[in-house]
């Protein structure tokens, strides 16, 4: 059945909560279960494909991300048949992804110039900008381009429970296997850094348990198993940061469940709230390959105070600590059941030639105890409207510009590289990796998480099937491996 409302989207990554595929993140699927469940789902890939591609793939030695995610509706029928187009995007955390290439509102002006339906922009936007690349301003919005740009479907979570529920139906018109990320709650109980636009969109309020289990067993019931609680800022301030709160949200979903799902995994954690006590909870409820994404940010204590950043460096070091260990077992699949994974951001107000020397030595300190970390995150500042760095701009990127990749590479090349092989020392095997695009004889892949680490494979490989993987090299942010089983 082809409706009358149509959502394209153009995937979304913010600070709290991500939609670029495999994720399916939560603001196409609120707007579906606004619309009753009654909306086609197509993506930017089928869009590109339809329009500039004119539905013809061409054999190439590398894999087009730009139409890697395509359903199997027929969108030109579509689109002939819908009256409303309501385009989903919002990039304000951006990064490189492995199998997709987000949308942009300039694109979607030229690929949709000859389109006659009524076009609603849609997603985080709308109220707190849009830009594809780290280090620039927002991207400006082409008057006359949409017809009215629409507010993200954000009542009260009474409200949203329905929503939540019969949005999950567009989970049926995606062939690809997903990730779904689930909301626990919004707003910040910090609130104050520099750059950030979760303080913008809401005060600080809770789903409740039986809402996210609800939903999580809707997903399950039509056969999906991989997870995140992903959209909040803080997994660990859950309920008024109480244990017992936490462990009411993962004991009825998690690995001791009946549900014994493929992947349960969280996002964000303000360092400062980690302690044993949550940390055991959160590893014995969750699956191996979990990550605690850290905001630090800066190890420059300059830095943390002109940004209002949530934590010092020391408090960080600690936090780590922690993490690793409660969380640094071995699972099942070859990965640790929970390792943190630090982001940093250049550009921020009261950035020196100190700031790179300072993340270079914390980082290197973490490293030289031999503790581990998943990953490292290393981006530029993207000034979005009505955050502190809105009004600063780009002046400490320009300024700071001739340091950057000077920063960013001897971190790669002395931290980063020198991790992965403690991480995942040669020898170790991965299950269940995904091989998902070629580039040239190679084949990469990952297994299915919260920032799973990429595996690439000298051999052209067959791409969606699922192998065991022994790591037998090391790059600077990804591994090599050979098979040892296909599935």
């Amino acid at each position: 059945m082809i409706y009358e409302d149509t959502i394209l989207d153009c995937y979304t990554d913010e600070p709290s909560g991500l939609g670029v595929p495999p994720y399916l993140g939560v603001h196409p699927r609120y707007l579906a279960g606004y619309l009753e469940g009654k909306v086609n789902y197509v993506t930017i890939d089928d869009l590109r494909f339809y329009v500039k591609y004119k539905n013809k793939k061409k054999d190439g030695q590398k894999t087009n991300i730009k139409i890697y995610n395509l359903t199997r509706n027929n969108i030109g029928e579509i689109l002939e048949k819908t009256k409303r187009l309501f385009c989903v995007v919002g990039m304000q955390t951006p990064g490189k992804y492995l199998s997709a290439l987000p949308g942009t509102v300039k694109e979607i002006e030229i690929l949709t110039k000859n389109i006659k339906a009524d076009k609603i922009l849609y997603g985080p936007v709308v109220s707190t900008g849009t830009q594809l690349e780290g280090g620039k301003m927002a991207e400006k919005i082409p008057s006359g381009l949409f017809v009215e740009e629409m507010k993200e479907v954000y009542g009260d979570y009474a409200e949203m429970r329905e929503y939540a529920v019969k949005g999950a139906s567009i989970a049926k018109q995606i062939p690809w296997g997903k990730m779904i990320e689930i909301e626990t709650g919004r707003g910040c109980i910090m609130g104050k850094c520099s750059f950030c636009t979760e303080p913008l969109k809401s005060k600080v309020e809770w789903r409740d348990q039986k809402d996210i289990h609800k939903e999580i067993k809707t997903f399950y019931d039509m056969g999906e198993r991989n997870f995140r609680l992903g959209k909040q800022t803080c997994i660990l301030s859950y309920k008024g940061m109480d244990v017992k709160e936490l462990d009411k949200l993962l004991k009825p979903i998690g690995r001791e469940s009946k549900l014994n799902l493929d992947c349960l995994h969280i996002d964000n954690m303000i360092p400062s709230l980690v302690n044993e006590e949550r940390t055991k909870c959160i590893v014995k409820h969750c699956t191996e390959g979990n990550i605690a994404a850290f905001g630090v940010e800066s190890f420059d204590m300059e830095v943390v105070k002109q940004n209002t950043l949530n934590t010092s460096p020391d408090v960080a070091l600690n936090a780590v600590k922690i993490i690793n260990k409660f969380g640094a077992k071995r699972g099942p699949n070859g990965m640790h059941y929970l390792l943190p994974g630090l982001n940093l951001v250049f550009g921020l107000k009261g950035e020196s030639k100190k700031t790179g020397e300072l993340n270079y030595e914390y980082l290197k300190k973490i490293l030289d105890e031999g503790l581990l970390l998943r990953r490292i995150n290393i981006r530029q500042v993207t000034p979005l409207p009505g955050t502190a760095m809105w009004d600063v701009g780009t002046k400490f990127l320009k300024k700071n510009k001739k340091y950057y990749w000077k920063w960013r590479n001897k971190i790669r090349k002395e931290v980063d590289f020198e991790m992965l092989k403690n991480l995942v020392p040669s020898g170790t095997i991965l299950k269940n990796v995904k091989m998902e695009v070629h580039d040239g004889n190679h084949t990469f892949g990952r297994q299915m998480g919260s920032y799973p680490l990429i595996v690439g494979v000298k051999d052209r490989i067959e791409i969606g099937k699922l192998y065991d993987l022994e790591i037998v090299d090391h790059m600077l942010r990804s591994v090599v491996g050979k098979v040892v089983k296909t599935h």
